[in-house]
């Protein structure tokens, strides 16, 4: 019996005595939670994501979208990169300026491989502005989930203010459950028994977001 069929053999028997005729789950839970806190603009909220994101020690920039390749370019070249992953669907002008290899993402691609990336650029999903969230569905602009999960440095493109909600009960509804959804605040961080924060234990220490008005 594979691990698979002992999951969904334990969850037959749990739901064994459960009525046909019970109420569905969906109508079950009660949704008249808020769906934001407060009431702001447009722009209020984008300022709110950006501190939120600060606040979560990633580092934030803000461009027009004409001005992304030379932005990227710049902020590759600082970081002294040598290589960046690629998603497929990422647009080809965005890296255009950028002096490094490009290294493509597939699926033959091994963990101690992507170790030695120095980068990986992506688009997102959407970017909640309550809590500072970027999530990540696995779309051409994004690739798989392991590309932003071992290289050591992650600069993730969001687009204001198409890709920005308030809170994330929007957010939920933006995205299909069905897909690989990576829900990133901040760079990735740990702390031990005594506190002491450490980054990049489970994914990149620097977490860099360019948010581009279109």
């Amino acid at each position: 019996m594979s691990s698979r069929e002992r999951i969904l053999g334990r969850v037959r028997r749990a739901l064994a005595d459960v009525p046909g005729d019970d109420t569905p789950y969906e109508e079950a839970v009660a949704r008249d939670y808020l769906r934001e806190h407060g009431r702001r603009t447009v722009a209020e909220t984008v300022e709110l994501l950006a501190e939120n994101l600060a606040d979560y020690r990633a580092i934030v920039h803000r461009c027009a979208d004409g001005q992304v390749p030379e932005l990227l370019a710049r902020l590759l070249s600082a970081r002294g990169a040598g290589s960046v992953v690629v998603p497929p669907g990422l647009p080809t002008a965005w890296l255009e300026s950028v002096d490094a290899t490009l290294v493509q993402d597939l699926a033959a691609s091994t963990a101690p491989e992507l170790d030695r990336v120095d980068s990986v650029v992506t688009g997102c999903a959407v970017a909640v502005a309550e809590t500072g969230t970027i999530v990540l569905d696995g779309s051409p602009d994004q690739g798989r989930r392991r590309i932003t999960l071992v290289p050591d440095h992650h600069i993730c493109v969001v687009r204001v203010p198409d890709q920005v909600v308030s809170s994330v009960p929007q957010a939920l509804e933006r995205l299909d459950p069905a897909r690989p959804l990576t829900w990133i605040s901040g760079p990735s961080a740990t702390s031990d028994i005594e506190l002491d924060r450490v980054e990049g234990v489970h994914g990149p220490r620097t977490l860099e977001v360019v948010l581009v008005a279109g």
